[in-house]
């Protein structure tokens, strides 16, 4: 017993061993718990929002030390980190509510500055609490500025939307309307146009007038019902919403940089923190596209497809009539797929809101902050233009926000800031009427153009080129389908007559050719201007045969002598390839117009200007005859002869130009490589001549080749056949 006894013992004593341990670990749990409660009470930020949680109405606030205090500690927080959503909504009821007083709700409201995203609810709750009527219309104006600020931050908007009736009859406080018109316009479906809304709008624009922020509020009512909105309203109107967040640019940028990668947010609403808080001027940051979102909530009642779970073309096709647009219009330029489908779908309200937020954001970013210059704010200000450029170029058209937004820019650009960016932008701008062409386009162009190197003179060249490629283009798809009239945008329901597009395309043409001339004159006919602006006049040559615009303009003379006395055989060939070309084009409409098939017939002028410039050529290259009697080339005989140059008129022949005399040389020496003197003369005697040409035209001048055997019926095919002889020889 007495062993058992003792075994009894062994046993119980583990026993009281692991009381003991549990016992331990009980007491060190209750105390890392207590630690946690005094450290979670130390923490001012938690015990000063835990204060104003718990702030009920009818608490003394005039010499509350505690309230201030705490206030000032959220305050500090918020500014520098952004506050969590949960506190969001209790701050934004404290001051909603006026429990805390009118002072302190706009004080309040202008620190709320969110880390990530604004909960729905508080939103709402805030509406509720506007229902109420307690707040003074400042406050008022606040808060709805505030939720305009922070609306791309809203983690959903199915709940905003159902209470849409509450928001829009606040359309009649006056003070008011602007901000509410504004956040309607963010809010607003299909579902939410009915009669008696756009009686009220009109009602509202009958008493204020024609109010921007009222037209642009119809304009999105016409777009979902057309039959309820039939007031006229211009096609093209100005952004009718002001930027009313500058209240928390600085703070919430700061928040946005610190809290990077955490939220992505609409870069409409990001600057950078002003350095010197004297000056006017701030930066851009943040410009990046947003993510595709919903605009509901995933266990909202709305059965449509997102754009972001879609994963293939095919997908979309079978879902095409069943696809939800996201939240956020702009996060649209990032994707194919929704691109895919604003292409096909041709929904004019998704591009009402698309260039409604992406003429916003280039207004912000770009027109009102002048650019530091640094290299992370080019950098991504870059890649977002980049983005634009990638959706237009996808869809073969401009958004009419990105054509606002380069007028207005022209005017400040300096002409090397994102040039690249800014040029093809502008090389996407659709078709206008001629009268707004100068003011809008040619004076800011012409300002920079005579005032900036010969490398920005052919970026605008080649731009313009660019333009007129697209305009001419777009021309010859309305006239294959038979149109009358041209449609200015696909989008769009202004056309233009074909007398109006010439005007339009006459202008562009005119305005290129003086800034060719001048720029040629200033800039000592550089050889790269001269090749793009003879590149430019490839596209205008071949406007009837190409893209059948009967329209022919011949370049000016300021652009014609210098490339045809250049010192570079390029210019001179492709000035050949051009003049042949004009004749084509030239000889067809004259046909056309004997067959009385063409209703515009071409001007007798370009006829005349023609065979003047022809006559030109052939006599300086063919005949050494460069000075025409009468013409406006004729030279004083008397200044002839102080050059002191012996036969100055074959200075520019086929054999003695500046651009050929390498390449006679060349075959001389083929021809006769015993000779020391070189004697050029000889090539124009018996079968040297024909060789001379054939050799001349293997060097790939196919635009010389072209205009010589058109114009004077000389080619290598015109040789005989006891001439020719293969030119890889010596043909002594």
């Amino acid at each position: 017993m007495a062993g058992l006894s003792n075994l009894t013992g062994l046993v119980s004593e583990p026993s009281g061993e692991a009381e003991s341990s549990v016992s331990s670990v009980s007491n060190r749990s209750l105390r890392l718990a207590e630690k946690e409660k005094k450290k979670g009470e130390a923490d001012p930020f938690t015990a000063a929002a835990k204060y104003l949680s718990q702030f009920k109405a009818g608490t003394t606030v005039r010499g509350n030390d505690e309230l201030e205090r705490s206030i000032l500690v959220v305050e500090t927080v918020a500014v520098s980190k952004g506050l969590p959503p949960e506190v969001i909504t209790v701050l934004l009821d404290l001051a909603l509510s006026l429990n805390a007083g009118s002072p302190n709700c706009s004080r309040i409201l202008k620190f709320l500055i969110p880390a990530t995203v604004v909960p729905q609810e508080a939103i709402v709750k805030g509406v509720s609490w506007l229902c109420v009527g307690k707040m003074p219309m400042n406050a008022q104006v606040l808060f709805l500025r505030w939720v305009l600020t922070v609306f791309d931050l809203i983690d959903c908007k199915d709940d905003l939307r159902s209470i849409y009736g509450f928001i829009f009859s606040f359309v009649t406080e006056e003070t008011l309307c602007p901000f509410i018109c504004h956040l309607l316009y963010l809010l607003t479906t299909r579902e939410h146009v009915h009669p008696y809304r756009v009686r009220k709008l009109l009602d509202i624009q009958a008493k204020m007038g024609r109010q921007p922020f009222l037209t642009q509020l119809l304009a999105l009512y016409k777009v979902f019902r057309p039959d309820l909105v039939t007031l006229s309203l211009p096609s093209r109107a100005r952004t009718g919403f002001k930027n009313h967040n500058s209240t928390w640019k600085v703070a919430l940028s700061a928040v946005q940089r610190k809290n990077k990668g955490a939220v992505l947010v609409d870069q409409s609403l990001s600057v950078d923190v002003k350095e010197k808080p004297s000056s006017r001027k701030r930066k851009r940051h943040h410009l990046a596209v947003p993510p595709l979102s919903s605009a509901f909530d995933s266990n909202s009642s709305k059965k449509g497809l997102r754009l972001q779970e879609l994963r293939s073309f095919k997908e979309l096709l079978e879902n095409i009539h069943n696809i939800e647009l996201p939240a956020q219009m702009g996060s649209m330029l990032g994707s194919t797929l929704a691109l895919h489908y604003l292409d096909c779908v041709q929904d004019e309200s998704a591009f009402l809101r698309l260039n409604f937020w992406l003429g916003h954001s280039l207004q912000e970013e770009f027109l009102l902050c002048p650019v530091d210059g640094s290299s992370d704010n080019t950098s991504e200000a870059c890649r977002f233009l980049n983005t634009i450029l990638f959706s237009q170029q996808f869809l073969q058209e401009g958004f009419s926000s990105t054509e606002s937004f380069l007028y207005k820019f022209l005017s400040v650009w300096d002409g090397s800031l994102l040039r690249p960016q800014i040029l093809d932008l502008l090389s996407d701008i659709p078709l206008m009427p001629s009268f707004y062409m100068n003011k809008l386009l040619f004076e800011p162009l012409k300002q920079l153009y005579f005032t900036s190197t010969v490398f920005f003179k052919c970026s605008v060249i080649e731009c313009l080129n660019s333009m007129l490629v697209k305009w001419l283009t777009w021309h010859s798809v309305s006239a294959s389908e038979g149109s009358l009239d041209i449609s200015l945008n696909s989008n769009s329901t202004m056309t233009m007559t074909l007398s109006g597009f010439m005007d339009s395309v006459m202008e562009l043409v005119r305005f290129v050719g003086l800034l060719a001339s001048e720029g040629l004159r200033l800039e000592n006919c550089h050889v790269l201007l001269l090749n793009q602006t003879l590149a430019f006049y490839e596209t205008v040559c071949d406007m009837f045969l190409k893209y059948s615009l009967p329209l022919i303009i011949m370049p000016p003379a300021g652009v014609f002598y210098p490339a045809l006395f250049a010192i570079d055989s390029i210019s001179l060939d492709r000035l050949g390839y051009i003049m042949y070309r004009y004749r084509m084009n030239l000889t067809l409409a004259k046909q056309q117009k004997q067959q009385r098939e063409q209703t515009f017939h071409i001007s007798r002028n370009a006829y005349k200007e023609f065979n003047r410039n022809l006559q030109t050529m052939v006599n300086s290259m063919w005949n050494s005859q460069w000075c025409i009697p009468g013409s406006d080339l004729e030279i004083n005989k008397d200044l002839i002869a102080l050059c002191k140059i012996a036969e100055p008129w074959c200075c520019f022949d086929i054999i003695h130009h500046p651009a050929l005399f390498s390449y006679a040389i060349e075959f001389h020496q083929r021809c006769w490589p015993e000779r020391k003197d070189v004697d050029l003369g000889s090539i124009k005697t018996g079968k040297y001549w024909n060789w001379y040409m054939e050799f001349l035209f293997n060097q790939g001048f196919d635009g010389l080749n072209n205009f010589i055997r058109t114009n004077t019926g000389h080619g290598p095919s015109s040789s005989s056949q006891d001439d020719r002889q293969p030119l890889s020889q010596n043909c002594h």
